[in-house]
């Protein structure tokens, strides 16, 4: 009997192409979720809203870049929203800006300094704080961030929040916080490594 594909959410997808899925999704059917529904994705929907999904649908969430989108009170709906979407046996991955760092390089007046190179063009730690400059000129205006977050308010957010396990890393070529959040924790330490590393974390 052929094993049945997992299922992938790719929520606040952005336009297809847009960003990068780590290789560890190669095989999984990839469900693209966007609020906006000029980028064409499977599903239009709001991240405090995925009532389109069913209680433990979803093996596993991709959450890239867009809880800086939210007001700060709505990050915790969001996340209550992708738990209940979980299979038990699933996980959840968040990218966010890391603030704490962009911070040392907008006290040494280098706001707008190119720091490195995404999918949609150069990132200034100005971009990283208020949102794409690019984009939000052409007029996506719902690229503007409406919260953000270090390390210590990323783990808050989770406080309440049904997930067993929570762990934190910096990506440090990109400036970004990441979050791996279970609803069962790993096995052993062999398990939780495996998928971090299979996360590019």
């Amino acid at each position: 009997m052929a094993r049945e594909q997992k299922i992938l959410l790719n929520v606040g997808c952005g336009p297809r192409g847009s960003g990068r899925l780590p290789r560890f999704f190669g095989e999984w059917r990839e469900v693209r979720v966007d609020i906006d529904a000029a980028v064409a994705p499977d599903v239009v929907a709001d991240l405090t809203d995925l009532s389109a999904f069913a209680d433990g649908s979803a093996d596993a969430i991709w959450a890239a870049h867009c809880l800086e989108h939210l007001y700060q009170h709505q990050v915790r709906r969001a996340l209550s929203e992708f738990r209940r979407v979980l299979r038990a046996s699933g996980f959840l991955c968040v990218l966010v800006p890391d603030l704490q760092t962009a911070a040392q390089y907008a006290a040494g007046d280098r706001f707008d300094e190119s720091l490195y190179d995404s999918p949609a063009g150069p990132v200034t730690a100005h971009d990283m704080f208020f949102g794409l400059g690019a984009a939000i000129a052409q007029g996506h205006t719902t690229m503007a961030h409406r919260c953000g977050f270090t390390p210590s308010v990323l783990q808050n957010c989770f406080d309440g929040v049904q997930f067993a396990e929570v762990v934190l890393r910096r990506r440090a070529r990109t400036l970004e916080l990441a979050a791996v959040a279970r609803p069962a924790p790993a096995s052993d330490e062999m398990e939780r490594n495996a998928l971090l590393q299979g996360l590019e974390l």
